[in-house]
């Protein structure tokens, strides 16, 4: 399935996750398999974060980038317009292309 997965960009060009497990690494066309990292302040959910739509009003865009990723094996969650709607958390997650 298609979705959409805001990431944070760092200075050297390089893509992370925005809050948990900030100094993984992830490059497009690779297949990530979901890791659990319990941080304060934050719900446990495994899996991957994306979105039905390229759509996140609640976070700051500042330093993110949009990215088209193909997601399997996903759950998914349906959350509050103002927090972009539809979400999923998925178990396996390949980023398809950086969106301008």
């Amino acid at each position: 399935m298609i979705a959409y997965k805001l990431f944070r960009q760092r200075k050297d060009g390089t893509l992370g996750p925005l809050f948990i497990n900030r100094k993984q690494i992830v490059k497009t066309g690779v297949e990530y398999q979901a890791e659990l990292h319990p941080t304060n302040g934050f719900k446990v959910r495994h899996g991957w974060h994306c979105c039905a739509e390229k759509s996140a009003p609640h976070l700051s865009k500042k330093g993110r980038v949009w990215a088209k990723v193909e997601i399997h094996d996903y759950v998914e969650h349906n959350r509050p317009i103002a927090q972009g709607g539809l979400w999923y958390t998925a178990n396996r997650m390949r980023i398809i292309e950086i969106l301008p």
